[in-house]
């Protein structure tokens, strides 16, 4: 699913979520000329992490993509630990960095409305560095290196689901060769991507494949509680006035048509 646009107004200009996603677009467009010996080296390999005090590098045996074998693994242009953020400005394709970024810019300005900009940029490191141990914890011994921004911009999306309950999610759904639009409730369509990612997690257990689906997870739940944490603690930002208004409309969605 695909969401096309959420229902809830911006209150002010989301500064930090434009800068992440123009410090990813840069950092992409410098993978080209660092190619792979970038992404081994900025990016999260929890075999290195696990041997840190291999400073000149190792040599490992995984597997990977369902091929088992061995690796010489570079040591990092940082230091080891710092890993689990640079891997979050890494990515791998134009479908991973566009699908990416695509995410953060329906999610990311609503949450950084309640939380302010400082605090914003603060839980994204955070819940970044969160979804990297996630991910390093369920393959500690992996010489793949792990990049993306999805694990960060998973917890954004489990705030969201916390922070706008009643928001509304225009959603392009592809079924076969057809694609059907529906206005989704966001707590519908961000819960069934946590359990996909849940199920495919479990599947794919020991399989070696390219997807790092804990991160998603450890991230997301991360979200989600530190939300719930600074909701309880009423150390959010106010609501919009708009998001009360639909409330009371019952979630029909700004860009017109009825309510589902």
């Amino acid at each position: 699913m695909i969401p096309l646009r959420d229902s809830i107004p911006t209150v002010r200009t989301p500064v930090v979520r434009n800068a992440l996603v123009a410090i990813c677009a840069v950092v992409f467009l410098l993978q080209f000329v660092g190619g792979d010996d970038l992404t081994f080296r900025l990016g999260l390999v929890p075999a290195r992490l696990s041997h840190a005090d291999a400073s000149g590098g190792l040599e490992v045996s995984g597997r990977w993509f369902g091929r088992s074998g061995r690796v010489h693994i570079d040591a990092a242009l940082v230091p080891d630990w710092l890993t689990l953020v640079t891997c979050t400005f890494l990515h791998g394709g134009w479908l991973h960095i566009l699908g990416n970024m695509w995410f953060l810019w329906i999610f990311g300005d609503n949450v950084e409305d309640r939380f302010g900009r400082a605090p914003f940029l603060l839980f994204y490191l955070g819940c970044g560095t969160a979804a990297s141990l996630a991910h390093y914890l369920a393959n500690p011994e992996s010489p793949m290196p792990t990049i993306g921004a999805s694990g960060a911009i998973a917890g954004v999306m489990g705030a969201y689901m916390l922070l706008y309950p009643h928001s509304r999610v225009l959603t392009l759904i592809p079924i076969g060769f057809f694609l059907m639009d529906a206005v989704l409730p966001a707590p519908l369509f961000l819960g069934f991507w946590f359990v996909l990612q849940l199920v495919q997690g479990t599947v794919d257990a020991g399989l070696g494949g390219g997807v790092a689906w804990w991160a998603h997870i450890g991230g997301f739940a991360v979200g989600a509680a530190v939300a719930a944490l600074l909701r309880l603690a009423d150390r959010l930002r106010p609501q919009p006035p708009s998001v009360e208004l639909l409330r009371r409309r019952r979630g029909r969605p700004p860009w017109g048509g009825p309510a589902r």
